[in-house]
């Protein structure tokens, strides 16, 4: 067994990839912390797993597909646009399937992940705004955790500072125009911003943010599905801002439009727009769905 900057080798085929299994342990944590607000609250906490498991599929087929329909610049430039996936399907370094490779969009794998997860909760005649809720509380602790893939993978980096929390990216392979040249921007010496770390830190506090908003939801008179939609908006918002110092940047098919600034503006402006529909009706308590018998052993 061999250990690599990105990946674990045992053997002479097998690789395990840091960029999966973090991703992996955000899942994870993320939904344990929301079986365990659902537990307190006296609903069944299989409920959180299951939706999981109906959410991780649609959500890697969403967050894949987003990549290909808005490929970043760089990649755009070495010629794999997305006609060029959707005509090396097969290529298992650069094509459609490489999600080990990088190249995952947060919009695609939210909107997938959710419809995954609407399917189970109509299944199971279960309220869908107030599972929605805790979604909407635990969703920024996995992206504060899956983003330190990007770390491991050595991307979602800014423009160039000179601040003293810059990070280096010392691989001219992992470099994307202009930035690739070693002699305006030398290896050993350029920083960038860590964008990944900005990210992290800012969903770790929307996290607990949104807990304490949970927590105290029915003094606040909010509705159920009140808390995703406010983690959609404060999700939008800073993802447009971080946007401008971005150095890997997609952009919609044939024009400079940013495909991320587009789609954080649409989803924050139809969230905010849903939520004052919402406040012009006399304010309401939370649902609360009927408890949940605890199982007995048989």
């Amino acid at each position: 067994m061999e250990f690599e900057r990105e990946f674990i080798v045992i053997g002479n085929t097998v690789q395990i990839r840091y960029y999966g299994i973090i991703i992996v342990l955000a899942m994870l944590v993320a939904a344990s912390v929301a079986a365990r607000l659902a537990k307190r609250e006296g609903q069944d906490p299989d409920h959180v797993w299951g939706a999981l498991t109906w959410a991780i599929i649609p959500a890697i087929i969403g967050a894949r597909l987003w990549f290909v329909l808005f490929p970043s610049a760089d990649v755009v430039a070495k010629g794999q646009d997305t006609a060029w996936m959707l005509q090396n399907f097969g290529n298992l370094q650069n094509g459609p399937l490489a999600i080990w490779s990088g190249g995952l969009g947060i919009y695609g794998a939210v909107l997938g992940g959710l419809l995954g997860a609407y399917l189970y909760f109509r299944r199971h005649r279960l309220p869908v705004g107030y599972w929605l809720d805790i979604a909407g509380v635990v969703l920024p602790l996995g992206q504060a955790i899956g983003r330190w893939a990007n770390f491991v993978n050595r991307e979602l980096y800014g423009t160039p500072t000179t601040l003293p929390w810059g990070i280096l990216i010392d691989e001219q392979a992992k470099r994307v125009p202009p930035y690739t040249s070693p002699v305006d921007y030398p290896l050993p010496t350029t920083k960038f911003h860590p964008l990944f770390l900005y990210e992290s830190l800012w969903n770790l506090i929307a996290f607990f943010v949104l807990l304490n908003i949970f927590q105290r939801r029915r003094s606040m008179n909010l509705r159920s599905g009140d808390i995703f939609l406010l983690y959609i908006m404060q999700y939008s918002a800073v993802r447009f801002l971080l946007e401008f110092i971005r150095a890997e940047v997609a952009y919609l098919p044939g024009t400079t439009i940013n495909s991320s600034q587009t789609a954080a503006v649409v989803t924050f402006a139809v969230a905010l727009v849903w939520f004052i529909i919402r406040r012009r009706n006399a304010p309401a308590p939370v649902e609360q769905p009927p408890s949940t018998p605890e199982k007995r052993a048989v």
